[in-house]
């Protein structure tokens, strides 16, 4: 069962490095962790055994809108996990 996961962890874990550089935040391994639970928790769970085909067979509007939810998503939970310092 190891080949099961949520295809939208990597993506999500992709959103927050990006974002926080783009904006210029230095946070610390928990914070970022905290950060990808609340985005996930506002995603839809979508489990795949296989990465790489989940992203070949998506259909171009589909991966933009996923993209946009996740954008959205992680926009989100960076402002609360940033205006919630530990």
């Amino acid at each position: 069962m190891d080949t099961i996961s949520n295809f939208y962890e990597h993506l999500v874990i992709d959103h927050i490095n990006r974002k926080c550089k783009a904006r210029d935040l230095k946070l610390d391994a928990g914070a970022k962790q905290d950060i990808a639970c609340l985005a996930l928790n506002q995603l839809p769970p979508r489990y795949v055994r296989h990465r790489i085909d989940a992203i070949f067979f998506i259909p171009d509007d589909e991966r933009t809108q996923i993209d946009s939810n996740i954008d959205k998503a992680v926009s989100k939970a960076i402002d609360k996990v940033s205006s919630n310092p530990r």
